[in-house]
């Protein structure tokens, strides 16, 4: 079998590529360590996993796992952080729960007070 210098190259940089996270401004080491971790659980179904006061637009769905701050949260509609039509990623801890009624296979989850 022969390969050529740039398929070799372009192996190289694929597999280089799947490997790196991406750096985001303000992450610690741990919220990029449990960022990863949650993607590989595929906690979203596929979906990327929100970091930061806005989740991903047209993408999330409500009640998808994010992150804010280096804490885990949830995608819930609170327009509070000027995300527009995009969903807003709330830390858990503001979030009041309802695990009778389910929203896209999870508790329906609502912010109860001020993000």
């Amino acid at each position: 079998m022969k390969l050529t210098l740039s398929a070799m190259l372009a192996a190289t940089m694929l597999s280089l590529g799947n490997g790196l996270a991406i750096e985001q401004t303000g992450m610690t080491q741990f919220s990029r360590r449990s960022l990863l971790l949650l993607e590989r659980q595929n906690v979203n179904q596929g979906r990327p996993i929100a970091n930061g006061a806005c989740c991903v637009p047209n993408t999330s769905k409500k009640q998808d796992v994010c992150q804010v701050n280096g804490v885990q949260g949830k995608c819930v509609p609170a327009n509070t952080a000027g995300c527009g039509s995009a969903l807003t990623c709330i830390q858990d801890s503001q979030l009041s729960c309802n695990d009778n009624v389910l929203e896209n296979g999870r508790p329906l989850c609502r912010l109860t007070g001020p993000a």
